[in-house]
């Protein structure tokens, strides 16, 4: 069973209890399942195994800082070349982020739900109990494996380092 920290971060203001715990650089990365856009199970750490991972935990690709963190994101995968593959996960369903990436024309990236398992936020620290949604977590993920770069944003409408995020891929290749 994962562990629950209540308190770590609040949702309107309101504590809410985080589910599992934080990973650190070091730390080897949780295989997880969830589902793809076509509904299949995908097991994203196999998949991409080689190579780099960037793993990033939303909310809701329906909110204003969710949109731009994967717009950039879609944008810097393509200057990152093909041995580094960038997943986006949120406990949104699969036919939002489908219909949201087709809107957006975001192709770069992969968006992956962890809405049917809820796999993925308790073995990375990213569930947040009360409102069933993923907090905001950017993670690096070696060639070996192991987490190279891994940091939560305090608040759910905190953006990412970018330029820290991105570092820790240059240097993980």
């Amino acid at each position: 069973m994962a562990i629950e920290r209540f308190g770590v971060i609040k949702f309107g203001g309101v504590d809410q209890t985080v589910v599992g715990p934080d990973l650190k650089p070091g730390d080897p990365a949780p295989d997880f399942v969830a589902v793809g856009n076509d509904w299949s199970d995908t097991h994203p750490l196999q998949a991409s195994a080689g190579k780099v991972i960037v793993l990033a935990s939303i909310l809701s690709f329906e909110t204003d800082v969710c949109d731009r963190e994967v717009r950039r994101f879609n944008t810097e995968a393509s200057a990152l070349g093909p041995d580094v593959h960038v997943y986006v996960l949120s406990m949104d369903l699969p036919y939002t982020q489908k219909r949201w990436c087709g809107a957006a024309g975001v192709d770069r990236v992969t968006t992956v739900s962890d809405s049917t398992h809820a796999d993925f936020g308790p073995r990375y620290g990213c569930l947040v109990k009360e409102k069933r949604v993923l907090r905001r977590a950017m993670f690096v993920v070696g060639r070996d494996g192991k987490i190279t770069y891994a940091d939560y944003m305090a608040a759910l409408g905190d953006e990412p380092r970018y330029d820290d995020v991105l570092a820790a891929v240059k240097k993980s290749l």
